[in-house]
């Protein structure tokens, strides 16, 4: 708490799925594409900028974001492979990126093990997972060692819900009731659905948020003037609720920001939504 007269802590604004610019050398021809389509000045140019640390640094204080959450992706049917050294490398030493590791079932055998490798030597900081991509089910027993680590380890994990226009994504594993068992079996474990259902389950990512107190709703890739239409009650869930860009995709952060900002909502609420849940969970204090 401030002493009487010191100024209170600002809110944070903090993006909470961020992406690589570029890959290792290995995003299939039909992520590209599909990026392109937001970047019409350009996405090759865009993201050679943007793939140095320091200017996207610089971005990221040009577009009002204090924090980003940069996701590694290790999908080599769907979209490609952006490792964990990649990421752990991008954000070795900037205070504003908070690197996410992840882990592949198909790729990896120990995953409890693996993920306490990456987060007390490699520094890692929460964990993505995309079984949509990567094809299994959140819930199959083979996935608890690493749900158990994470929720020892107190990390939050990003776990993509939903729809996906990549060629191979098989939908049945994206749908958000299959956290349920998660959320019952690991209650401390703090659980973030990517995308909130996106297309498709809405209504139960809205629903199980409200549900369980460890898991919550993420915005990425979400036109902010549509959600009043997929969440008719936001503004009962805005505790409970997580801004998320999907950058490079959706490359207007601070306009996508600044339109919650405007929805029905109460300052607290927004405030919520656009950092103070994130910083929650993710340890972090407000700037003064």
């Amino acid at each position: 708490m401030p002493s009487p007269g010191e100024p209170k802590p600002q809110p944070l604004r903090i993006d909470f799925h961020v992406h690589l610019a570029t890959y290792d050398g290995s995003m299939h021809p039909w992520v590209v594409d599909w990026i392109s389509q937001s970047h019409p000045g350009g996405y090759e140019k865009y993201v050679a900028r943007y793939s140095d640390p320091g200017a996207f640094e610089a971005l990221l204080e040009e577009e009002g974001v204090d924090y980003a959450c940069i996701l590694a992706e290790l999908n080599p049917v769907t979209t490609g492979m952006c490792s964990n050294d990649s990421v752990r490398e991008f954000c070795h030493g900037r205070k504003r990126l908070i690197p996410f590791c992840d882990l592949n079932p198909h790729l990896h055998t120990d995953l409890g093990a693996e993920l306490r490798r990456k987060v007390e030597s490699e520094g890692f900081r929460g964990l993505k997972l995309y079984p949509s991509y990567q094809h299994y089910y959140l819930n199959e027993p083979r996935m608890y060692p690493l749900y158990q680590a994470a929720e020892e380890l107190g990390i939050p994990v990003l776990i993509h819900t939903g729809s996906s226009v990549f060629k191979g994504t098989r939908l049945k594993y994206a749908n958000p009731l299959h956290l349920d068992d998660v959320a019952v079996d690991f209650p401390s474990l703090n659980l973030v659905m990517a995308h909130s259902g996106r297309g498709f389950w809405y209504d139960r990512a809205f629903f199980l948020s409200r549900l369980h107190p460890n898991v919550y709703m993420e915005l990425s890739g979400l036109p902010p003037a549509k959600l009043l239409t997929y969440f008719p009650e936001l503004a009962r869930n805005t505790g409970k609720t997580i801004f998320g860009s999907d950058w490079p995709a959706m490359p207007h952060i601070r306009h996508n920001m600044e339109a919650i900002a405007k929805l029905p909502l109460s300052p607290e609420g927004a405030a919520a939504i656009l950092g103070g849940n994130a910083a929650r969970i993710l340890k972090l204090e407000g700037r003064s």
